[in-house]
């Protein structure tokens, strides 16, 4: 939702288009510089930071809906999605003083009564997602004021169950990620063995063997060398590697076991 008309009609008769008290929240996961980072953003009526998400339409599934929310928010199309957790404690919708809500009428010149759509616990349903950062342009819309990359490890205070949301996220990504290669939309095209180590190493939180973990991947057909060296200076060159496609693919959908 880009205009403040577009804004408005949701407020008032979004549940013509959306189905009440059913949404969607978004962890969106990023790897750069050897860094695991998260996408955050923060409502211009709403003083903390929050996981990307919305209502899922009445014309589209929850994949379908997590997938356009990343869209939006990210720039990038088809990325892997999985879902990893439904959040429907009562109460979690409170504000916990996280909502202006006269900035919000401020904003858009709707309140939200107790007669309103929007009023009343929703369940939302968690989904995760990665990317490669530097190909990701973050955009906030018409009332989000911010949207930022944030080290996992030096997140901010998030509004609403979003901190457990988090919580649960890297958990299941991090038990996909040796049952899913995953890897190949955080990395470059090409890479050497010792980034794609330290890639799992930065994802799982554990220390891998320098050449068992690589070989793996090797034995699995899941990357193949190039004939390209990283040029280093008067050091050893280590080769390039890069994710053989069809082997890639068929292990998404089928899965596997890297560990």
């Amino acid at each position: 939702m880009e205009t403040l008309q577009e804004i408005q009609h949701f407020f008032n008769e979004g549940y013509l288009d959306y189905r009440p008290y059913l949404t969607v929240d978004c962890a969106i996961f990023g790897y750069h510089d050897g860094e695991l980072q998260l996408l955050l953003v923060k409502n211009k009526a709403v003083t903390m930071w929050c996981l990307p998400g919305g209502y899922v339409r009445k014309d589209e599934s929850l994949d379908q809906a997590a997938t356009r929310v990343t869209a939006e928010r990210t720039g990038i199309g088809n990325l892997f999605l999985k879902q990893f957790k439904a959040f429907g404690d009562p109460g979690r919708n409170d504000s916990r003083g996280a909502v202006d809500l006269e900035k919000l009428f401020e904003i858009v010149g709707v309140r939200i009564d107790e007669n309103s759509w929007l009023n009343g616990d929703t369940v939302s349903v968690g989904f995760y997602t990665i990317t490669d950062i530097v190909n990701a342009i973050p955009k906030p819309d018409y009332v989000s004021s911010e949207c930022e990359w944030f080290p996992v490890n030096k997140l901010p205070k998030l509004g609403f169950d979003h901190d457990e949301m988090v919580q649960e996220a890297l958990l299941i990504m991090r038990v996909h990620l040796y049952h899913f290669p995953i890897g190949k939309n955080f990395l470059q095209q090409k890479f050497t063995l010792k980034e794609i180590k330290h890639f799992y190493e930065v994802m799982s939180g554990k220390q891998l063997n320098a050449s068992n973990f690589p070989n793996k991947l090797i034995s699995l057909g899941l990357i193949v060398k190039l004939d390209e060296k990283r040029k280093i200076g008067a050091h050893r060159s280590p080769a390039y590697y890069k994710f053989d496609e069809e082997t890639y693919e068929n292990a998404l959908r089928e899965g596997l076991v890297l560990a």
